[in-house]
Formats: structure tokens, sequence, C-alpha cells
């Protein structure tokens, strides 16, 4: 007895996330900077800063296979291998789908991280805040359930985590994009400038904008400012965009807090119904498969939307046969993700005595002007772009059966001047669209898996419409040429923006979190990361998921030193 007694006690902390991406690592520096002992537990291996980024400084020619996969991976990621964010510059950062497969009732494509810091190292890091227009929309039209918060509830935060982060933009004095604390922006290249003139010259309520992005364009916290080399998914070694190991795992390990532990997978949390509330968790070394038991708290979800989803429906007991906190029967539903692959590109001609700085690792971006006022569309919510002006690389000639100097000298030099819109557009919270446990499929380590099933529908298809259309008129009335509209089909999962399975909301009949994204029924349990989200609007999430940690954060540790969850 006092050996388990003293194993236990060993295996106590004040607080355990589930975790390390983006959201993860902020609960890790917020509860650790606040005083308490934190146990960060991630099922993927452990990757240093700088020291593992071992693709970042390579030449295009160093990789065996320029950066393609090859069929033996395809293999074994058949469901990453169906587009590029998994590729032979970064492909040791990602999980093997045949370790942990899943089912897919009709397709999509779940891009997991398998490293301490999650996807934060291969984000696309655009950081938009959302706004009243989108807090409000699901009660102004009976859509889902209302969110539990308006914009004032998150602003200061907002604020907190930029500041923090390092998010470069233009300030834009816009509604329905509600301004940051910014560092300097990226600069529009000439094309770029040309094609903003016109938009918002000829469409009243449009604008174009550089893409609020959290890549440094100075030095901040430390960090060095970006270099304009766009490999960013391969792991910046300059720090100079925010990702886990350059922000808040640093921030969290000096308060001396921390205890990083790799290869854990949770496999569920432990609920005692004595006590009504959470014990701990149970987890399996990913290298032994060696099970145990960590005690804590209070305790953070942050396994990105569907693995907090699995965790919380695996987390089963006489008082929740469903999973922790499923009483509402909204566990696992509502799941969303944004639509996009869609819109319009054309030629910019005048400009072929000019050229621009670098490899910018960020776009534009056009801000939703559907359904704004008294607009009607037949169809609710909106949409917005991101996109950009480029020229023409060399790589124009690879399909040409060119030979010789003159070819070669004609790829020396600067190809046409193209622009491309893409749209990214707001999908409902389906009830219907929902994840739900396999017991019968078992990963590698003997755990149930997920069923997927989930799609776009209606609403989301007479949106695309509008978002190819209105790309091809922009364009046209900004005077490019050869306009051309393309839809390349957009899957659920593909954006990599999955939110929405374990929603906060206003009654703990119809969602499972409260407006401190605090389980309604488990006060010592919170879900901060995408699975709160109560719609999904149209603006990449992961900067509200920053925002709403750091406040559940400090909401916890508040009601911790009150006893209201100790």
């Amino acid at each position: 007895m006092n050996i388990n007694g003293k194993a236990k006690e060993q295996n106590t902390y004040d607080a355990i996330v589930i975790g390390s991406g983006i959201s993860g690592g902020w609960a890790a520096k917020e509860l650790t900077e606040k005083g308490l002992k934190v146990l960060l537990l991630e099922r993927g291996r452990n990757v240093e800063h700088v020291k593992d980024y071992t693709t970042a400084m390579k030449h295009p020619w160093e990789f065996a296979h320029r950066g393609k996969i090859t069929l033996a991976q395809k293999e074994t990621h058949p469901y990453l291998s169906r587009d590029y964010p998994y590729n032979e510059t970064n492909e040791s950062f990602w999980i093997n789908d045949n370790d942990a497969p899943y089912s897919e009732k009709k397709r999509f494509d779940w891009y997991r991280g398998n490293i301490v810091g999650g996807k934060s190292i291969m984000w696309g890091r655009q950081s938009y805040r959302l706004a009243d227009l989108d807090f409000e929309a699901n009660a102004k039209q009976s859509i889902g359930v209302d969110w539990p918060i308006r914009y004032k509830d998150i602003a200061p935060w907002y604020d907190y985590v930029e500041k923090f982060a390092g998010i470069s933009g233009a300030k834009e004095n816009i509604p329905h994009l509600p301004d940051g604390e910014f560092l300097p922006p990226m600069e529009l290249n000439c094309v770029e400038k040309d094609v903003k003139k016109h938009i918002e010259s000829k469409f009243k309520g449009r604008h174009l904008t550089i893409g609020r992005v959290a890549n440094l364009t100075q030095p901040h916290n430390g960090r060095a400012s970006c270099q304009y080399r766009n490999l960013c998914s391969r792991g910046c070694p300059y720090g100079a965009y925010f990702s886990t190991q350059a922000s808040t795992l640093p921030a969290a390990m000096k308060t001396g807090n921390l205890t990083l532990q790799p290869h854990s997978l949770v496999s569920n949390i432990i609920f005692d119904e004595k006590l009504n509330k959470a014990t701990g968790v149970t987890v399996i070394n990913t290298q032994t498969s060696a099970t145990t038991d960590y005690f804590a708290k209070i305790i953070f979800v942050n396994g990105s939307t569907l693995g907090t989803t699995f965790v919380l429906l695996n987390s089963i007991s006489n008082r929740f046969p469903n999973g922790l906190g499923s009483s509402s029967g909204q566990l696992g539903h509502n799941l969303m993700d944004h639509h996009f692959r869609i819109g319009a590109t054309g030629e910019a001609e005048g400009f072929d005595d000019q050229y621009y700085y670098g490899r910018r690792a960020n776009g534009i971006y056009i801000p939703r002007f559907r359904n704004l006022g008294d607009e009607k569309r037949d169809y609710v919510r909106g949409f917005g772009y991101q996109g950009g002006a480029s020229r023409d690389s060399w790589m124009r000639g690879v399909a040409e059966m060119g030979i010789g100097a003159n070819f070669k000298d004609e790829l020396s030099k600067p190809g046409q001047w193209k622009m491309n819109l893409t749209g990214f557009g707001e999908c409902l919270p389906y009830y219907e669209n929902q994840v739900l446990l396999n017991k019968e499929t078992k990963d590698k380590w003997g755990l149930p898996t997920l069923d997927i099933d989930a799609e776009f529908k209606d609403n989301e298809m007479k949106m695309r419409k509008d978002m190819m259309n209105d790309a091809a008129e922009m364009l046209e009335a900004a005077g490019l040429k050869n306009v051309t509209t393309y839809d390349n089909g957009s899957y659920p999962g593909m954006a990599i923006h999955e939110m929405g399975t374990a929603r906060m909301g206003r009654d703990p009949k119809t969602s499972v979190l409260n407006a401190f994204n605090q389980l309604h029924e488990v006060k010592n349990v919170f879900v901060t990361d995408g699975a709160c989200m109560t719609s999904a609007a149209c603006q990449n999430p992961s900067l509200t998921y920053m925002a709403l940690t750091a406040r559940a954060a400090d909401f916890a540790v508040k009601e911790l030193k009150k006893g209201n969850i100790a």
C-alpha cells in the first residue's frame, strides 16, 4: 500500500494538459506561469527547437525525391498522402495512418501530427479574430445553439495572445474583422496593390489587405524576424513564426513548473463518481505499451478536435456511459471544417519590369462581404479569400520539350505575373456531421478508433458558386486577363480546421462546455481546442483557440484557488 501511495504521489500534479499543439502549448504556459505544477502529455515524439528541424536548411536537390513521397509512404499514410501537407520535406512530423486508422462514412481527410508541438510546426499561421457577426449568427438565425460569449468577452484575450505570439498585419477598421495588436505588416507586391486599388474603388464594402500572419516582421520576445524563405512547414530555426517550440514551451519551461512527457497516448480521463470530478488520466507509452495513471486537480484536453473528442468518448463510466460530459447528446456531433479549393486566377499585364523581395510566407486576405447588412443570398453566412500575386518560375518550362541555350535563357527570366483568389467558406454546425467510437477496429495500442461521418451540404454548395464567380468578377474588374475559374473539390478535413464536436453553449442540455470552456458536468475538465467551437465563421480559427485557452486557464486557476473545483 505504501508503494502504491508513493507511486500515486509521484504521479500527481496540479494540472494535466493533454496535447502540446497550439492550444495545449498555451494551456501549459498559462498554468505554469500561474504557479501550477503541470504535466504536459504528447502522444508523439519529442522535437527540440532548431536541433530537430532536420530539413529546414536543405536545398531542393538534397531531397531524394525532390519533395515528393514514395509509393511505400502512400501505403503507410493512405489518408495523409491525399494532399500536399504531408510531403518529403516534413514527413517525419506526421502520424502513420496505419498505426492509428479511422473509418470514413464519407470522405474525411484527417491531418494528424505526431510530435511535440503538434501542428503548430506545420500550420498556415493565418491569424484572424472573430467578431460579433460570428458570435451572434447562430442565435439570430436559429442555427445550432448560441455562443455563450460575445466579442467583448474575448477581445482582451485576443490582445493578450497577439502580443505574446507576434502577429503581423495591417489595421483596416473593418467592423466584422476586428483589428489587433499587430507587428508591422508585410508588404503587398505591385500587382496586389493594383488589384487592391481596383477592387476597393469598384466594389463598395470589399477590402483587400495583407494576410494577418503569425510570422514576425521584427525581432520579438527573443525570436528573430522572418527570413522570407517560405519553408515554414519544416520548422523554423529562427523562431520567426509562432509555434509551441519557439514560443509557449520555452515560457512554460522557464517557470520550472512543467514536466513534458512525449510518447504518451491518453486513452481516457479517470472519473470519480463519488466526488463527481475527474481525478486523472490513463496513459499508454507508445514505445513500450505500458500503462500508467497520472493524477491532477484540473485537466485541459487539447488533443486537437478529433483527438480530444476521442478521449472524451472513450472516458466511460456508470455516470457517463457515452463519454465524459456527454449527457447533452452533443458530444461528437456538429463537426465543421471550412470548404475551399475554389476561386479564380488571372494574368496581370504592365508589370514586367517589377519583381518582389524574397519568398513571402504570406498572402493577401479579402474578408467576408456577403450576407452583411440587408443583403440576402440563397445561402446564409459567407466566405473570405486568400491568395496572392507572383511571377511564374523556371518550373513553367518543365512540361515543355525544350532544349538548348535559348530555352534556358528564357527560363532564367521571370515569367508571367498571375494572381489567384481562393475562397474559404463557412460550414454550418450540422448535428448529423459526427464522429463515433468504433470498438471493433482498434489502433496499434489496442484502443478503439473513430468513425467519421461528415459532409458539406446544400448551404455550402450554394455558397461555392459565389466563391468562384465573385473571385473572377473581382479579377476582371481589376483588369486581369485570361481570368479562369476553378473548383478543385473540397471535402471535410482538407482545410485542417476541423472543429465543433464538444461545443460551448449556455444550456447543459444542448452543449458540452460553458462560457469558460469548462465541461458543464465535470467542473475540473476544460476543452479549449477546436472541439469547443459553436460555429465555424469563415476565418482561420487558431488565434481564437489561443485566446480561449488563455481565458479558460485564467478562470480555472481562480476557481481552483476559490476551492470551487478542488
